[in-house]
């Protein structure tokens, strides 16, 4: 019982918010506690040191094969012409058969690891220098080795999509129709590419420029469906880097309008990727998030006291800052653009200090708000909520996460999922066992006889058992008036009935006593005579004088 009413709370240093580097910047566990800038760095750094050693690789496999072939010709000088062909043909057809392999297991892993962040759709080659081409490798003499095959590979796969090609390519391949044109688009995407047009508008020859390079970055991306998560994210990621690298030349270094065009660019981009960039096939995304759900179902027994949140639900302005909340991060789902769906846990996050301010008479510290935030979540329990975390991750503008309100808040909201994943009875200050009875289901601590049982604020009950108790009253209260308005209207009915009957027997009843007596109607005196009209005219009366 002691050791039950010390609470210790849920505390998070905010050093450990930080990125491990030192740089100041808000950490991602996505990133493995980096931020956005030291994550790409050492990814850069890893890339660099992959580039090397496959360009060894491939000068390697250059003179291997320039060393076989040199020596498959010395030797044919020596030997017989047929046993010179056959020893020739064997020796050559093993040395094949070795590279391939060696070659199809490392450029394939060069290719899937770096091919999204800087390799283009292939250009289509005309058949008639396709077949130009086969004609100069039929030629006696000429044979491109396997080395310069994986040479030219390799040059393609590090080159950067602007160094190869030229405007006229790159406008020929605009004009390509990819999946994400033809498919219809629906309102919102609509409406968003009116709005980015009309923005661009009012930056005249610039505007043009980040049309052309965001259109021509999405139909390069609609050929990309197959690639991982990552891949796609380095993809986005490498165009927000190069675009924005572009408008700080352009205006002179003036970030503040930088950051107003790269919200432009990052909405119009993202709306129109959002069906097949979030929650790809190639991630599993889904599992993550079904794991999610279930785990906070199986919490849902934890209570505010639990967690030593410091909210007082029955007080009115904070009972709608809490449904405020759980209305933000429920709607985060229902956003297609990154920087909308951060908006939504901001949101979420300033409902939840106002809150705690008001609970408290104070301002809320970091303290607080985390518990605060992991018995929303609980309580919201949001759907697809381990993707909208990943999809934030992968395609948000990065310098948004990195600082700012946005970043903090999201930061948090990382670390509150991580929470509930590895939530346990030190946790919540409960032995093992009523943990595992709770998870389980065997028992539930709002059904336990001592109230001391699980803890309590006083002498206070739980506030989710007073709501419940008042709803199910106001619920019993309106079904008896239900019953009330349902036994009224079938009175009246009844009423209705009866009514309708005693007046159709009353009309009968008289009518039977006083029966109606049609006469003939009544005819003019000469109607009979059929030729009046040629009767005289009728005599006037005449005055004669006195």
């Amino acid at each position: 019982m002691s050791q039950r009413s010390e609470r210790r709370g849920i505390h998070v240093d905010q050093s450990e918010l930080l990125c491990k580097k030192g740089c100041g910047y808000y950490g991602n566990a996505a990133w493995q506690g980096l931020c956005s800038k030291c994550w790409r760095d050492e990814y850069q750094k890893a890339r660099q040191r992959q580039i090397q050693d496959d360009w060894a690789l491939a000068e390697k496999l250059q003179r291997e094969e320039e060393a076989a072939y040199v020596s498959s010709h010395s030797s044919s000088q020596t030997q017989p012409p047929q046993s010179h062909s056959q020893h020739s043909l064997a020796t050559f057809s093993k040395f094949e058969e070795k590279k391939t392999n060696e070659k199809t297991r490392k450029v394939t892993t060069v290719k899937k690891f770096f091919s999204p962040s800087s390799r283009t759709a292939p250009k289509k080659v005309p058949p008639e220098k396709e077949r130009e081409k086969e004609k100069e490798e039929k030629l006696p003499g000429r044979r491109e080795s396997h080395g310069e095959n994986l040479l030219r590979d390799l040059k393609g796969i590090f080159t950067q999509p602007w160094e190869m090609s030229s405007p006229t390519e790159e406008s020929h391949e605009a004009k390509t129709p990819s999946p994400s044109i033809t498919r219809q688009s629906s309102i919102e995407t609509d409406r968003v590419s009116r709005d980015f047009v009309e923005f661009l508008k009012t930056l005249h020859k610039p505007g043009r420029e980040i049309h052309k390079h965001s259109r021509a970055f999405i139909d390069s991306m609609g050929n990309k469906k197959d690639l991982s998560a990552e891949e796609l994210s380095e993809c986005v990621q490498d165009f927000y880097q190069g675009m924005s690298d572009r408008l700080l030349n352009h205006f002179k270094g003036s970030s503040e309008k930088v950051d107003r065009v790269m919200d432009q660019v990052e909405k119009y981009i993202m709306t129109r990727l959002y069906k097949s960039v979030f929650c790809p096939e190639t991630s599993d995304d889904e599992k993550k998030d079904l794991a999610t759900q279930h785990r906070i179902r199986a919490l849902h027994w934890v209570t505010i006291q639990m967690l030593c949140v410091p909210v007082e639900e029955e007080i009115p302005e904070v009972s709608d800052s809490v449904v405020k909340a759980i209305t933000d991060i429920i709607e985060m789902d229902s956003k297609r653009v990154p920087r909308d769906k951060l908006a939504c846990i901001t949101s979420c996050s300033k409902h939840i200090f106002n809150a705690i301010r008001v609970t408290k008479n104070e301002p809320a510290s970091a303290d607080d708000f985390l518990p605060t935030l992991i018995y929303i979540v609980l309580k919201a329990n949001p759907p697809r909520l381990q993707s909208n975390i990943q999809y934030i991750t992968r395609f948000c503008n990065p310098s948004r996460l990195m600082t700012g309100e946005d970043g903090y808040y999201f930061t948090n909201l990382c670390c509150a999922v991580a929470f509930i994943e590895k939530l346990d009875a030190q946790s919540l200050n409960l032995s093992p066992e009523d943990f595992e009875r709770y998870m389980s289901g065997q028992a539930s601590p709002r059904r336990q006889d001592d109230p001391a049982g699980w803890p309590q604020s006083g002498s206070r009950v739980n506030p989710v058992l007073t709501q419940i108790q008042h709803n199910l009253s106001v619920l019993s209260s309106l079904e008896k008036r239900q019953q009330q308005v349902i036994e009224g209207a079938q009175s009246l009915e009844a009423e209705l009935t009866e009514w309708q009957e005693s007046v159709a027997r009353e009309v009968q009843e008289i009518l039977e006593r006083y029966p109606l007596d049609i006469k003939p109607r009544a005819s003019a005196i000469d109607a009979e005579n059929v030729e009046n009209d040629r009767l005289p005219p009728p005599l006037q009366p005449q005055v004669f004088a006195g």
